[in-house]
C-alpha cells in the first residue's frame, strides 16, 4: 500500500508514533478557549492573546491566530452595512404648499411629518412623527 500511495515506509511510522503523543498545545488550547467563551465570542486573536499574556502565558500572537483557526474560533465582527436608497419607482411629488412660510396662525393648518428609516437587527423600523405647526414660531419671533 505505501508503495502505490509512494510514501516511504518511515514517513508511515513516523506519522503512526505521532497518533499517540499528548498535544504539545493543550494546555494553551484550553486557555484560548476558555478566554473566548468568557468573552462570549468578541475577542479575536489580539485580544485573546493581550489576555493571555496578562494571566502568565508567553505566547507569540500567531501562534494564538492558528491556534483559533484549529479550533474553529473567529469572532463575530459587526460591520456597518452600506445604505442604499431605493431605487424603484419613484411616486409623485407633493405640491409645496406652504413655501417656506411656518407660521400658522390657528391650530390644524398646517400639519408636518418626515419619514425616518431605524435598522433593528435584520428589521426596518420607520417613524413618522407629526406636528402641528401653530405656536412653533409664532411665540418666538423667529422668522424661518
Amino acid at each position: 500500500m505505501l508503495d502505490i500511495a509512494g510514501v516511504p515506509r518511515s514517513t508511515f511510522f513516523y506519522h503512526q508514533s505521532r497518533m499517540g503523543r499528548p498535544d504539545p498545545h493543550g494546555d494553551l488550547k484550553s486557555a484560548i478557549r476558555e478566554q473566548f467563551e468568557r468573552a462570549k465570542g468578541r475577542y479575536g486573536h489580539r485580544r485573546i492573546h493581550r489576555e493571555l499574556i496578562n494571566a502568565g502565558w508567553q505566547v507569540a500572537k500567531k501562534t494564538v491566530l492558528k491556534l483559533m483557526g484549529e479550533l474553529g474560533l473567529a469572532c463575530q465582527v459587526r460591520r456597518k452595512r452600506r445604505w442604499h436608497s431605493y431605487r424603484g419607482d419613484v411616486g409623485t411629488v407633493a405640491p409645496n404648499i406652504l413655501h417656506r412660510n411656518f407660521n400658522a396662525d390657528a391650530p390644524n393648518q398646517k400639519w408636518v411629518t418626515d419619514v425616518t428609516e431605524f435598522a433593528i437587527g435584520d428589521d426596518k423600523i420607520y417613524l413618522s412623527p407629526v406636528m402641528d405647526l401653530f405656536g412653533l414660531f409664532s411665540n418666538q419671533g423667529v422668522a424661518v
